[in-house]
């Protein structure tokens, strides 16, 4: 009886489990473009190697793992809209945690780079 009972609530939970990693916006789902107001920010977690290689154009850099952005959060404007993202979606989704701790209200974790390209519609440079 247990056993009947255990393997459906093991499938919900893995299935609650993978929809809490796909938070990021996904405009490849429909047509729909995130719009980006004239004064959100958006902030690139990555290192600066990763920011290199290609970014969002108008990205700013405050590279997660280096403690860039941690020793930034206390000099960024917390009514500010804030759009995040990195390589994969798992630094962003810090990021946005650590900001919400803080107080910041106005967040979006955009996931990858390829990811918030789709959703917001902001192409990809390189430097």
């Amino acid at each position: 009886m247990r056993r009947l009972i255990a393997i459906p609530l093991s499938a919900v939970a893995l299935l609650l489990g993978l929809a809490a990693c796909s938070s990021a916006p996904d405009a490849s789902a429909g047509s729909d473009i995130l719009e980006v107001g004239g004064e959100a920010i958006l902030l690139d977690v990555r290192t600066a190697e990763e920011y290199a290689t290609g970014h969002l154009a108008g990205a700013q850099l405050l590279d997660f793992n280096g403690g860039e952005f941690a020793a930034a959060i206390p000099t960024l404007d917390p009514e500010a809209e804030y759009l995040v993202y990195c390589r994969s979606g798992n630094r962003s989704g810090q990021a946005v945690a650590l900001m919400e701790r803080a107080g910041f209200t106005k967040l979006t974790d955009l996931g990858s780079l390829e990811q918030a390209s789709r959703a917001t519609g902001i192409g990809i440079v390189a430097e």
